[in-house]
């Protein structure tokens, strides 16, 4: 009897708490309903974007990628007026590279290591952050920082690619997880710092790691589930599977059989895409070979499609329909990654629906987005690899005395910075003008014959010399790198009017209807320009280098210039001497601003004096072999020359800590959890020590440097 009362009790109590469970569920349920649902971004709301130019939807603010706001209360008459509204720091100071969402007032972004952000937009609040926790074993994968460009959003969802390729999508209200994808093979050094692309209900995705060997291409996953859609892959398998579909066997003839497919192939689709709803194509912006040396890659010679090409594809399947390639049998990192915008322009006596880019090969194009017809083709920047595009075949017509460096080094413009790199273009609709972040950077190209595949290290197949280090010669290096903001007419295919730079590497770009083109610059300067003639009509100081690119929105009738700021990338990576001169930190912020505002940055710390560097007893030889072992193996990341360009630590001050623990970094992986890779697998104790010693004579040579400057200034 007193068991049967006892389980009774039992069952009423349990009844009683599974009730409450219920009805707590039924009230947070309700609770839920009762609260607007965050970014509510669908097909019909982005089609219709330009009665919405309050909101930044997204990436290019529209699926045509133009980079241009119909916000006027800023314009080129009061923008004098502006001032910081807010800004918040970010987590990790690295190379920040995002392009912010703005929807119904809530700013989503992104920073280093992926981490994403929600602020409100016109305070700057911290609603909510999400850190996908990227392994440190994997951050030391890419060629160029641990960046990430931002975010899409789709009904209430915002989806983002952590930097080791999963496809994440957060519950955009509260930034909890709601799934989670793998897109690459880990095996590999595949990396993700591109924004996903979300077209019909799809979240499109590619990856990079070409250097790495690695092969390319893009997949469409399904927003509600993660369930892949479709897969297009960019380079062919190889000659063991050439494929039996008409595309596949295309691709694969273009290839010859003595190509080196260890390599990976390359063609890796790490950034730009657009999407024509009307002809519901994707167009995609593939990359560079794996190597770049055509000569190892390439023997027998051939297109080696799609590399380096603009390839549109159905939304819907991922099918093939055309292609056009910007450098047949590319041979140089010439990436036509670049920017994609989507206009109508007036050509002859119709408008034509084109599709535009300024590729790293140095030729603006201007193609019909219907078939991939070249229009017109003419150079925007110095270039020397090629004398002009015949419009006949839509073939680059090589200059073969600088374009063959099969047998001797050839001095090139563009070089692997190219002539625009990924920084975001902008079209202004008003002007028809469209505004490219340009470029004059040369590289020596230099056949390695020897070249063999390296799963470990970097695979370009062209030597990298040792950058000069005496001031001299480093002088008249600097002369030959340019920077600036191109305002160009892609009607005439010609320049309207052009703001010279310090330096390469400068911000992406922001047109709006108030006659305004804002950009960042790489000696920490945020400026607006007159986007008809390209006056200065306002600057601020930003403590940091800028790479990424602008936005505007409105909120409350009120309206914001925004950009994320951080110096880094690939740029001021490897090319320190030249990135140096900007004196710049790493400083990585949201910055906003507004007519009136009124905040102030705080003042930045002053930097700790470097260690004193040990005494230089080692000899000549040992020196020589470590400059060139850092300049094969270091470079990449810590500076030609071992000069930083301010986004990474400066070899040259390293504390006497990290002096005495020299070796186990290099070799024993004591950082690989802050992104340093173990070079066991490359390098020797005996290499690691001529290293060392050529860091020791290059941190006497900067005091011998200091001095001689002291010395001379009056």
């Amino acid at each position: 009897m007193h068991v049967e009362l006892a389980r009774h009790e039992r069952s009423r109590r349990s009844g009683w708490r599974w009730a409450w469970l219920a009805a707590a569920v039924l009230l947070a349920s309700l609770a839920n309903a009762t609260q607007p649902t965050a970014a509510r971004v669908d097909r019909q709301r982005l089609l219709a974007a330009d009665k919405e130019p309050g909101n930044w939807m997204a990436h290019g603010r529209t699926y045509s990628e133009q980079r241009f706001s119909p916000l006027e209360r800023i314009n080129d008459g009061n923008v004098a007026q502006l001032g910081l509204a807010w800004h918040a720091r970010l987590d990790i100071d690295h190379g920040t590279e995002a392009t912010p969402l703005v929807i119904d007032g809530v700013m989503y972004t992104t920073g280093a290591r992926s981490i994403v952000y929600a602020f409100d937009a016109r305070s700057g609040t911290l609603l909510w952050k999400y850190d996908p926790k990227v392994p440190g074993d994997r951050l030391g994968k890419g060629c160029c920082d641990i960046v990430n460009r931002g975010v899409a959003a789709w009904n209430g969802r915002i989806y983002f690619a952590s930097f080791d390729g999963r496809l994440i999508a957060l519950d955009a209200r509260r930034g909890r997880k709601v799934w989670e994808v793998q897109t690459v093979d880990l095996k590999r050094s595949y990396t993700v710092t591109g924004a996903p692309r979300i077209v019909n209900g799809k979240v499109i995705i590619g990856n990079g790691g070409a250097e790495f060997g690695v092969r390319g291409y893009v997949t469409a996953y399904d927003a509600r589930n993660g369930r892949q859609a479709w897969r297009f892959y960019t380079v062919p398998a190889g000659p063991a599977k050439p494929g039996d579909d008409a595309v596949t066997k295309m691709m694969a003839a273009s290839w010859p059989a003595g190509a080196v497919w260890a390599f990976g192939g390359g063609g890796t689709v790490w950034d730009s895409m657009a999407y024509d709803p009307q002809l519901n194509l994707l167009y995609l912006g593939v990359g560079n070979a794996s190597p770049w040396n055509r000569y190892v890659r390439n023997p027998g010679r051939g297109d080696n499609l799609f590399l380096s090409s603009i390839v549109a594809l159905n939304a819907d399947n991922g099918r093939y329909v055309w292609h056009y390639q910007t450098t047949p049998n590319e041979g140089w990192d010439y990436t036509a990654t670049q920017h994609l915008i989507l206009a109508d322009l007036p050509l002859g006596e119709q408008m034509v629906p084109v599709i535009m880019q300024a590729p790293k090969n140095g030729f603006f194009y201007v193609l019909d987005r219907r078939n991939g017809k070249l229009v017109s083709a003419q150079p925007f920047s110095k270039v020397t690899w090629a004398t002009h595009v015949d419009l006949a075949t839509g073939r680059p017509v090589e200059n073969p005395d600088v374009s063959d460096y099969s047998q001797q080094a050839k001095l090139t413009w563009p070089g692997p910075l190219g002539a625009h790199n990924w920084n975001p273009m902008a079209y202004s609709p008003r002007t028809g003008l469209v505004y490219i972040p340009e470029q004059e950077a040369p590289f020596p190209y230099i056949n390695d014959p020897n070249a063999r595949f390296n799963r470990r290290g970097w695979n370009t197949g062209v030597t990298l010399p040792p950058a000069p280090e005496d001031a001299a010669s480093v002088a008249q290096m600097l002369q030959l790198f340019k920077g600036s903001l191109l305002a160009w007419d892609p009607v005439q295919q010609k320049p309207a009017w052009k703001v010279p730079y310090k330096s390469p590497g400068n911000g992406g770009l922001l047109a709006t209807a108030g006659n305004l083109v804002f950009q960042g610059t790489a000696d920490g300067r945020f400026v607006a320009y007159s986007a008809d003639k390209g006056e200065t009509l306002w600057q601020t100081d930003a403590q940091s280098g800028i790479v990424a690119a602008p936005i505007s929105y409105a909120v409350d009738g009120e309206q914001y210039i925004a950009v994320m700021v951080g110096w880094g990338g690939g740029f001021p990576r490897y090319a320190g001497q030249i990135a140096a001169q900007n004196q710049v930190r790493t400083v990585s912020r949201v910055l906003v601003y507004k007519l009136g505002g009124s905040q102030v940055l705080p003042a930045l710390a002053a930097l700790a004096p470097a260690d004193p560097p040990p005494p230089s007893t080692a000899d000549a030889a040992t020196i020589d072999r470590g400059r060139q072992l850092f300049s094969a193996h270091c470079s990449f990341c810590h500076g030609a020359a071992a000069v930083s360009g301010g986004s990474v630590p400066d070899l040259r001050r390293m504390s006497v800590a990290t002096r005495q623990s020299f070796a186990g970094i290099v070799l024993g992986g004591l950082r690989l959890q802050a992104g340093m890779p173990a070079f066991a697998e490359l390098l020797s104790l005996p290499d690691v020590e001529a290293i060392n010693a050529y860091l020791v004579k290059r941190a006497h040579d900067e005091i011998a440097e200091r001095v001689q400057q002291s010395s001379a200034t009056p």
